[in-house]
């Protein structure tokens, strides 16, 4: 288990020390079709980047990472919001992953995103069923 000197938030590794949980204020995390499926809630504000970037920087740290990041919980999103988003999209890329978007229209942080016109760029899609594979339609969430 790593903790976050600075924002207290934690997360446990599995043995490859890739991160299989958060348990942040502002997140939460399972795995579900091979993917990492990041849960953000709340004020997507400086603070929740600061709580959530470590733990972001490493699921989109190794080699090929699957992500989701579901923003159906947020209230709010600002720039540091948009630069988290933004960086882990960049992270995902070039370590040869995938990062999905889950953000329906009528989100705060859709909106932010088509204001900043990164819509094209980030591709959010609106349920988390249209984020994941088609594959296993059977199988279902892990809580790990």
């Amino acid at each position: 288990m790593y903790t976050d000197d600075v924002t207290g938030a934690s997360w446990r590794t599995g043995g490859d020390d890739h991160a299989d949980r958060v348990e942040s204020r502002f997140a939460r995390s399972y795995r579900l079709h091979g993917f990492t499926v990041l849960e953000l809630h709340g004020e997507i504000d400086l603070a929740a980047q600061l709580d959530v970037e470590p733990y972001l920087d490493v699921i989109t740290g190794v080699p090929a990472p699957r992500v989701v990041i579901d923003l159906c919980g947020t209230e709010f999103l600002d720039c540091s919001g948009l630069r988290l988003l933004v960086r882990a999209r960049r992270r995902t890329a070039d370590r040869g992953g995938e990062l999905r978007l889950v953000c329906p229209e009528g989100v705060a942080a859709h909106r932010v995103m088509r204001c900043g016109g990164l819509l094209d760029a980030l591709g959010p899609v609106a349920t988390l069923a249209d984020a994941l594979p088609e594959e296993n339609p059977g199988a279902f969430a892990s809580q790990i």
